[in-house]
């Protein structure tokens, strides 16, 4: 018989990808935020719907929807004055999904 062997570990990440890692858990730290994804996964919205849905200020989902773009969990897409937001992905629904299941896990 032989001996159960353990599993190798993963590779070492490199620092980048640990800096970026960090940069997302981070971007979805704020309680404002998850209410601005929780809202957009109904769909596109513009800031004053947001707003409405999130139950925070206009100037509020303003503000921290930066964050949200320059992690790529939001992308915007202009039609005429108005701008619209949504998720940027299947990714980001399933990330938020998962974390969502993991903190209703009992």
């Amino acid at each position: 018989m032989s001996a159960k062997r353990k599993p190798l570990p993963p590779p070492a990440l490199d620092e980048a990808t640990v800096e970026r890692l960090a940069q997302l858990f981070s971007a979805l730290g704020d309680p404002s935020r998850v209410r601005i994804l929780w809202a957009l996964l109904s769909g596109e919205l513009n800031v004053g719907d947001l707003a409405q849905r999130a139950g925070i200020s206009a100037s509020a989902v303003s503000h921290q929807l930066r964050p949200l773009r320059l992690m790529r969990l939001v992308r915007a897409r202009k039609a005429g004055r108005e701008v619209f937001y949504a998720l940027d992905d299947d990714h980001v629904i399933d990330l938020f999904q998962r974390g969502l299941d993991h903190v209703r896990h009992e």
